[in-house]
């Protein structure tokens, strides 16, 4: 019996937690079409289009910006070629030690069993504000 989309998200989630984005990238369609967001720190390069777009724009980034970073299922909706995921974002942002605690919604829509469209809907101001004080302007004393 061949692999189910709703197992095929469980494992890329798996895969995120245990910090192997290769997994993660091999799980998106080559020309995948991924939209942070609107108004997400992130959203910028809407729409992020091919695994390394998404490498470059998102998962680096995470990587780099973020200690202890993570996104973790808490209910996922077969929908067939469409599934949903709920969850919650967790983790510190560097540069200004803030943490966020955010639900999310994930919509994912497969092709011959890939990811072709991955669409994110969280609470942006938790993330504007994580990192608003790292975007301010020193001011001197």
């Amino acid at each position: 019996m061949a692999e189910s989309n709703v197992a095929r998200v469980r494992s890329m989630y798996d895969a995120f937690a245990r910090g192997d984005v290769a997994s993660v990238l091999e799980s998106l369609d080559p020309q995948i079409e991924w939209l942070e967001a609107e108004n997400f720190i992130y959203a910028g390069g809407n729409p992020y289009i091919g695994r390394q777009a998404v490498l470059n724009g998102i998962f680096m980034r995470i990587g780099t910006e973020w200690d202890k970073f993570s996104a973790t299922p808490e209910e996922i909706v077969d929908g067939g070629d469409t599934v949903i995921a709920l969850g919650r974002y967790r983790g510190t942002y560097k540069a200004t030690g803030a943490r966020v605690d955010a639900s999310f919604v994930h919509v994912m829509k497969f092709k011959d069993g890939k990811i072709a469209r991955f669409e994110q809907h969280t609470d942006t101001a938790q993330f504007r504000d994580a990192i608003r004080s790292a975007a301010a302007p020193a001011t001197a004393n």
